[in-house]
């Protein structure tokens, strides 16, 4: 049996307990669920359709452990994405490190991917200011320094979820039709359209 059909492959990557998959539960199914998760054992796939620049996306989102002991893994997993989501808890600090090794890797590996740092748990910064321990403007600056987009997020509550996976579809239409276009565009230097440019090299 075939599965859907996937315009763009989209990577999630970060610590584990980062909150990769109930970002994705929340995304796709709209749902939280509270207490512990299992944890991810390779990586989990799952489709989602959404409508950008006129037509419909189809995500191919991968969901790749966090373990460091399937780190090899992950790799496989994020070759040729279009767009990696690196997430990270906003109150543990040590996990916004690990975001920025993944981060690095993708730099080195796969730099034609588009990279969404993403902050997850947002909630319990709302019920208490002193759990952050990411701070906002260090990782704003961080984000401009790498060219990518941020979001803090809550699967628990939906803040910012969709938003993100709909600024990954409408990147991917605009980087598209960019890519048509510049293909359209290209001067095939192969033939002779241009009289003077023959002439003058072949005098």
């Amino acid at each position: 049996m075939r599965g859907p059909r996937v315009d763009a492959k989209v990577v999630l990557l970060g610590q584990e307990s980062a909150g990769k998959s109930s970002l994705v539960e929340r995304s796709v199914h709209g749902r939280f669920r509270a207490g512990p998760c299992h944890n991810t054992i390779g990586a989990a796939f799952v489709a989602k359709a959404l409508s950008a620049g006129g037509q419909t996306v189809t995500l191919g989102i991968w969901d790749t452990a966090g373990s460091e002991r399937y780190e090899a893994m992950s790799r496989m997993y994020y070759r040729g994405a279009r767009a990696a989501i690196v997430c990270y808890d906003l109150t543990d600090s040590s996990s916004f490190r690990r975001a920025q090794f993944w981060v690095n890797e993708l730099q080195t590996f796969e730099e034609n991917c588009r990279i969404y740092l993403c902050g997850t748990k947002s909630d319990l910064l709302e019920e208490d200011r002193r759990k952050r321990g990411v701070d906002f403007h260090d990782v704003q600056d961080y984000a401009e320094d790498i060219k990518a987009e941020l979001f803090e997020t809550s699967s628990k509550t939906g803040r910012s979820v969709d938003e993100l996976f709909q600024k990954v579809a409408e990147d991917y239409v605009q980087l598209a039709a960019f890519q048509l276009m510049t293909e359209d565009e290209a001067i095939d230097l192969s033939r002779k359209s241009s009289p003077y440019l023959y002439g003058c090299c072949h005098r």
